[in-house]
């Protein structure tokens, strides 16, 4: 659809909240860079024993107001694979469809299983369990390309689907966690993330991404939906 007809009911942020918003990014992230480091190092380690490939690579999303940027990823696929099998997913979960009838009970009904999913390396299961491949993404955060709470970034191909209704969750930066990620992740089908994401966004509330971040840590620990 077209970007500025979506953009004209976009949903309006606070410019002070913007700001605070932004300092808590950069504080946040620098406190936790160090740790971060560490556990990056342990991973690209594991990574280079298990598979050929780059450590990270880079992946087109779709941020704030239609806006392409690479996003930071540590690699948990075989070198080169093929990504049509996310696509196919990816078009039936925006249309509500279940992708994963026999696992209700792993919260993974909306998600493609990685068992399932040939491209996924072995030490790729573990890091994508524990959302560790998402950890690059502070460095977007410093760069201001995302903040830590807010709607996750769509890929384009997911993008050129959305309704305009749809659109509206890209009315703020995309985040590394949020109501979706911390309620919601692969238990519910995408026009239900979509409605946390917007009223997420109009809420505005600097002690709510407090929350959402604290939450963030128990989900991560158990890997709810993340597998």
């Amino acid at each position: 659809m077209n970007v500025e007809s979506a953009l004209i009911q976009a949903i309006s942020i606070n410019p002070g909240y913007l700001r605070a918003k932004r300092i808590l990014d950069i504080v946040f992230t620098v406190f936790v860079l160090l740790p971060l480091c560490i556990v990056i190092a342990i991973v690209a380690i594991l990574i280079r024993l298990d598979s050929k490939g780059p450590i990270f690579y880079c992946q087109r999303r779709v941020g704030w107001k239609g806006v392409v940027f690479d996003m930071f990823k540590i690699r948990t696929m075989y070198e080169d694979s093929d990504d049509s099998i996310h696509r196919f997913a990816a078009e039936k979960y925006i249309k509500g469809e279940v992708l994963n009838y026999n696992s209700a009970a792993d919260d993974l009904s909306y998600k493609l299983s990685d068992q399932c999913d040939t491209r996924i390396t072995r030490v790729g299961r573990f890091i994508r369990k524990t959302s560790i491949d998402e950890l690059p993404q502070f460095f977007n955060v410093l760069r201001g390309e995302m903040t830590l709470v807010g709607p996750r970034p769509p890929l384009p191909y997911e993008v050129e689907l959305y309704t305009p209704r749809d659109w509206l969750r890209l009315s703020g930066k995309p985040g590394l966690t949020g109501a979706w990620q911390v309620y919601g992740r692969s238990r519910v089908p995408f026009q239900t993330m979509v409605e946390m994401d917007i009223e997420y966004l109009q809420h505005q509330s600097l002690l709510q991404d407090l929350k959402l971040i604290a939450l963030t840590i128990p989900v991560i620990i158990r890997g709810r939906g993340g597998g």
